[in-house]
């Protein structure tokens, strides 16, 4: 080789395709890349601002609700641009994991209200998140459910992901271009204290948002209530004006009675006032005070005030059972691990009745069968049913009923009996709904295979407001029905039924209508069971008037002991 040459160099690399712009340069993908830049950026930006206006109704949620200025993102765009760069990833992490956790509670504040009518209480309601679980699988299957807790889960980790990134790279942006978002920030602060000062509003929301601050401190609120709350109930359970009552001066007015108290899941005043269900319930009902009068029944109604709504009937049974307002969670669980007298507990402590519960609805253990002094307790695994489940209701009521004759009423040789009794068939989702049969037709429940067949499908019915509404009446009338002909059936002289609603219905029934009462009445053949409650001033029959006196429910209880107590004669 010469000195002369040299190694030959590889010819250069093929050049990128070039997008030739207006102004004849050429520039490699360099464009794309800032088109995509600039498109992330402003999704990350609708997605943070977005979160910061999510309101936590869904009525609210309207265009307009997010036409507003969060003062949230001007306030952590100033901190932002102060912060050294590890610390501003740092604080843009925490914060996009803080606001998707607040988005989430809004989502789930949108739930609560819209069944509940209620918000989210991030301390004691994630135990009804079982129960969701429980509904999805009756109304779509326990695969679609499945589907739905998965995909749920999945996007709860999805949005708190990309809600820190999105900060963070929100973060990036404003400290790049310091130079324009510092004084954008200034007059953003600027006007948005202007319009909170002077109350500006955009069809009727306020222009000056704080959503997101409002809804961390409004948790902070809630723990502090909770925790005031316990206190006071500590105290108020203290209170107990039959703790001390010897057994044998309890329910005298009721020895050598059967004592039947019966929850109709759902049962509201809605069933008996709203236009739209109650021709068709109130003739139900019509029809019960006319065939249990011809059978020598006498009946007395009111309104009992719920402290519940929607759902969470463990609350509704454990306010009438304890006459304590139980309202929360933590309320409950106080009470059941306490000491407490109950109504039922008092019939086992007077030594004069057998108690039993028939409870459908349990499907595993129940402990707080002990508390509320039940000798016995007969769930949806010892009933003897055997045929399908009506959507969420293990049992229909009437086999309920019928099982409960089998196994405690009908049984030769028996002493005075006290049953709770909850019939779940008009427990929603309300679909599909079963029918009469005859009491001798029931068998191990096999039967009803067929009339679930012919029912309504649950995911066809919740497609539309106007069916769930008409199948919820429909469920209301099969209840009320079976119980009717129980009574008119197996009861005798020593009878004594009080059956009442344990809550309103959802809003997509109510409609948010009648508020929280539900119907409540005391069926008695022998006169002198109704003569010591004549001072209450019920109306007569099985059904309540728009007029009948409205108690709270954690009222009853001292009530009803004091009236069939040894001082509580007829009046």
């Amino acid at each position: 080789m010469s000195i002369g040459t040299s190694r030959q160099l590889p010819p250069p690399a093929a050049a990128e395709p070039e997008e030739v712009v207006a102004d004849g340069s050429a520039r490699p993908r360099a464009a794309a890349r800032v088109r995509v830049s600039r498109a992330v950026t402003g999704a990350a930006a609708v997605l943070v601002v977005a979160a910061l206006l999510l309101p936590d109704r869904v009525e609210h949620l309207r265009p307009v609700a997010f036409a507003r200025i969060p003062v949230e993102a001007i306030a952590g765009t100033a901190l932002l641009l102060v912060l050294g760069p590890r610390a501003r990833r740092v604080v843009a992490v925490l914060a996009g994991v803080a606001l998707g956790l607040v988005t989430l509670l809004n989502v789930l504040d949108m739930g609560f209200r819209s069944v509940l009518v209620r918000p989210f209480d991030p301390v004691l309601d994630w135990i009804l998140l079982d129960d969701a679980e429980a509904f999805l699988g009756d109304s779509i299957g326990s695969a679609g459910a499945t589907a739905v807790v998965v995909g749920a889960g999945v996007l709860v980790v999805l949005l708190l992901v990309a809600m820190a990134l999105s900060v963070v790279r929100l973060g990036h942006v404003v400290v790049r271009h310091s130079a324009v978002a510092a004084p954008a920030t200034l007059l953003a602060g600027t006007v948005w204290v202007a319009c909170a000062a002077l109350g500006v509003q955009v069809s009727g929301a306020a222009v000056a948002a704080r959503g997101a601050a409002d809804v961390v401190s409004g948790r902070v609120q809630q723990v502090r209530a909770g925790i005031a709350d316990r206190e006071a109930f500590a105290e108020e359970s203290a209170v107990d004006a039959f703790r001390a009552t010897p057994g044998d001066r309890l329910l005298t007015g009721l020895r050598g009675k059967d004592v039947l108290f019966v929850f109709i899941e759902s049962y509201g005043r809605s069933a008996v006032q709203d236009p739209e269900m109650a021709p068709g319930v109130g003739a139900v009902l019509a029809d019960g005070t006319r065939r249990l009068g011809a059978a020598g029944f006498s009946s007395r109604s009111a309104f009992l005030t719920s402290p519940t709504y929607g759902g969470g009937s463990w609350l509704a049974h454990a306010t009438f059972a304890s006459g304590l307002r139980i309202d929360n969670q933590q309320r409950y669980r106080d009470l059941t691990s306490s000491d407490r007298l109950t109504l039922t507990s008092a019939f086992r402590k007077a030594g004069a009745w057998r108690t039993v519960g028939i409870m459908p609805g349990v499907t595993r253990a129940w402990p707080e069968g002990r508390f509320y002094g039940l000798d016995h307790v007969y769930d949806s695994r010892n009933l003897g049913y055997e045929g399908p489940k009506f959507s969420w209701t293990p049992v229909p009521d009437q086999f309920s009923l019928a099982a409960f004759e089998r196994l405690e009423h009908g049984r030769p040789g028996r002493g005075p009996l006290m049953a709770e009794i909850i019939l779940t068939s008009s427990h929603n989702p309300w679909a599909p709904v079963p029918t009469m049969l005859g009491w001798d037709r029931l068998g191990d429940g096999s039967v009803y295979e067929s009339v679930k067949e012919a029912g309504e499908d649950p995911k066809e019915v919740w497609k539309d407001p106007a069916r769930v509404r008409t199948e919820y009446r429909r469920s209301i009338e099969y209840s009320l029905t079976s119980l009717v002909s129980y009574v008119e059936k197996y009861g005798d002289d020593d009878t004594v039924v009080v059956f009442l609603g344990d809550h309103q219905p959802v809003p997509t029934v109510t409609r948010d209508r009648l508020g929280r009462d539900v119907p409540v009445t005391i069926v008695a053949r022998d006169p002198a069971v109704l003569d010591r409650v004549a001072g209450w001033g019920w109306q007569e029959g099985l059904k309540p008037g728009p007029d009948a006196p409205v108690w709270p429910m954690d009222a009853f209880r001292d009530r009803f002991l004091t009236a069939y107590g040894p001082a509580g004669g007829p009046r």
